[in-house]
């Protein structure tokens, strides 16, 4: 294991041919891990919130579109972020260059805590509870198979990202076409109930009917529910180091794959709606399952099939990132310097995707899948507020700084006005939910100066002096005498 706390792949380890840590240089592979990480399991879950909380057919379609523009407002804020701080880690890094270290370390605290691995478990949970839905067709999956499941397939991907950086990337292309094809699928089958005439549910005289009384604070929640399906958007970001040419070919992946993913989920919306009632929508455990059954027929089968190759590939995608966030977290210093090894055969941070799996296995065991989409949804919207905010900021500091990329001031301005109408709606709905993931980050406070501030710290409460000694038991060969705490170009 060799650190890397300058930046990169040390070089002057012996590495497999091909360098595998620096892999998206191709531009379709690019789109594709883009693609692949925004459309998730997110399309399969958040369509019953989104209506949930819209309150009709009509508008929960508005929020589906409008979400997907808010994605694109803040898409072309991020391109001009990574070409301008080109740094792997996404808003942390982003954050961190601006604000400096306190902020950043916050936002950073958070994603650890709360964004990656509640992701995470709702992606695997949904990923379980499809496998498990045809073996119990008239109830829910027992709640001990479905997170055994989802266990299982959290430990599974883990091992084979610790193994090789190209067999992840591989499987998220490879799932990435197959459950694109599984919405397409759902599209054409929907598009041809339309042509029959089967859209009660659309027509316009109905589609504004609403179930319930709609509320501003309503309507947050409902693009809260929607903005998860959408999450993903700046994955790019988070990996800038490793693509080939960012300043070209990170802006058109963004450019090319929101509107892409907005169309595909507005229409797979609307395919839901072409064979079921908003009543069964809000009913079903298991929505495409739902929509297989009531036109697929005997190739019902196929949709749980579907839905559980896209989790699959949801889930590949963000223990790939989300191991990359710890490793600049580490890299500069916010997190233990174990964080920021990568293996010397492989190249991947194997230190890294054991605590992104370690936490996601803890989360997986708490919380219902509804709230958790709401709780880790008002935590993203909040770092991707605080990162814009900090565009903003970056002018204002540094002029003169060469942008090969400069959006219009209205759409970081106009982001910013829809973040803090939402973030402040949201809060009043469920002061708990999300006034908890508040108080989880602001305990970031006193890690931060303990943790990072505090530099003479004694062995025994240093994690990475420890788990150097851990490493010692793994490579008995080594001599105890020569480990030391990490400094920036020390090697292990």
């Amino acid at each position: 294991i060799s650190t890397t706390a300058q930046g990169g792949v040390n070089t002057s380890v012996n590495q497999p041919s091909g360098h595998c840590f620096v892999i998206l240089n191709n531009p379709l592979l690019i789109l594709l891990f883009l693609s692949g990480n925004i459309i998730g399991s997110g399309i399969f879950i958040s369509p019953k919130g989104v209506l949930d909380h819209a309150g009709s057919v009509g508008f929960s379609l508005i929020v589906w579109v409008l979400g997907g523009g808010i994605c694109a407002l803040g898409s072309l804020c991020y391109a001009e972020l990574g070409v301008t701080i080109p740094k792997s880690g996404g808003d942390y890094s982003y954050v961190t260059e601006i604000f400096g270290g306190l902020v950043g370390f916050l936002l950073l605290w958070s994603a650890v805590l709360i964004m990656y691995p509640t992701t995470l478990a709702v992606i695997a949970l949904t990923f379980s509870n499809y496998v498990l839905q045809p073996a119990f067709p008239d109830c829910l999956p027992p709640y001990i198979a479905t997170r055994l499941l989802s266990t299982t397939c959290v430990l599974f991907l883990t091992w084979v990202n610790c193994s090789s950086v190209r067999w992840g990337t591989r499987i998220q292309d490879i799932f990435t076409v197959g459950k694109l094809l599984a919405l397409v699928l759902i599209i054409i089958v929907g598009m041809i109930q339309i042509a029959k005439g089967h859209y009660d549910a659309l027509d316009p005289q109905t589609a504004f009917e609403f179930i319930k009384d709609p509320s501003v604070g309503q309507i947050a929640l409902a693009f809260l529910q929607a903005s998860f399906a959408y999450s993903g958007w700046n994955f790019l970001n988070y990996v800038t180091e490793e693509v080939v040419e960012p300043r070209k070919n990170l802006p058109r992946a963004i450019y090319i794959s929101i509107p892409l993913v907005t169309l595909v989920y507005t229409l797979t919306n609307i395919a839901y709606f072409s064979s079921m009632s908003p009543q069964e929508l809000l009913e079903s455990n298991a929505v495409a399952v739902t929509f297989g059954e009531k036109l697929l027929g005997v190739f019902s089968w196929v949709m749980p099939i579907s839905v559980a190759l896209s989790t699959f590939g949801g889930i590949n995608g963000y223990l790939f990132t989300s191991s990359r966030l710890c490793f600049s977290g580490a890299r500069e210093g916010h997190l233990p310097y174990l964080l920021a090894m990568i293996h010397l055969k492989s190249c991947t941070p194997i230190p890294a995707l054991l605590v992104c799996c370690t936490a996601t296995i803890l989360i997986l065991c708490i919380g219902d899948t509804h709230n958790l989409i709401n709780y880790v949804s008002f935590i993203n919207y909040l770092s991707y507020g605080v990162t814009i905010a900090g565009l903003l900021y970056y002018r204002w500091k540094k002029p003169k700084l060469v942008r090969p990329i400069k959006v219009n001031l209205l759409v970081p301005c106009s982001y910013l006005v829809f973040w803090a109408v939402l973030l402040g709606f949201s809060l009043y709905s469920e002061p708990v939910v999300c006034g908890m993931g508040l108080v989880i980050m602001l305990t970031g406070v006193p890690i931060y100066f303990i943790g990072v501030q505090w530099k003479n710290k004694p062995h025994c409460i240093s994690i990475t002096y420890l788990g150097q000694k851990l490493c010692y038991v793994v490579f008995p060969q080594d001599d105890p005498s020569e480990i030391q705490p990490l400094t920036e170009k020390s090697e292990l």
